[in-house]
């Protein structure tokens, strides 16, 4: 999964194809929790790019798009939101492939 590096590369990816951003911390249990099925998930999911936003590198941006809880997902396609899947809440493998299969 590709690490978001800045604010200006979140507005390119955002408004330049289908991309699902995933807001975590190194620190946050239930982030790691989902690791171990996350390259599953990108997969399956191959016309989506997932892209990792580091919520402690990025907290700006995390109040800007109302991320208050970690894991979370916000899908993206071509400037437009697709959905949101946030809260600080753990997510099983199931839910997060729920939250995509509903973006279509």
């Amino acid at each position: 999964m590709k690490k978001l590096e800045s604010m200006e590369q979140f507005e390119q990816f955002k408004n330049e194809g289908k991309y699902i951003f995933m807001f975590s911390a190194d620190w946050c249990p239930d982030c790691r929790f989902i690791d171990p099925f996350l390259p599953e998930i990108q997969e399956k999911y191959q016309e989506y790019t997932f892209i990792y936003v580091d919520r402690d590198e990025f907290i700006d941006l995390c109040g800007q798009v109302d991320v208050f809880g970690i894991p979370s997902f916000i899908a993206y396609e071509n400037g437009k939101e697709l959905g949101r899947f946030v809260s600080k809440d753990r997510k099983t493998k199931e839910e997060i492939e729920k939250f995509i299969e509903g973006l279509k």
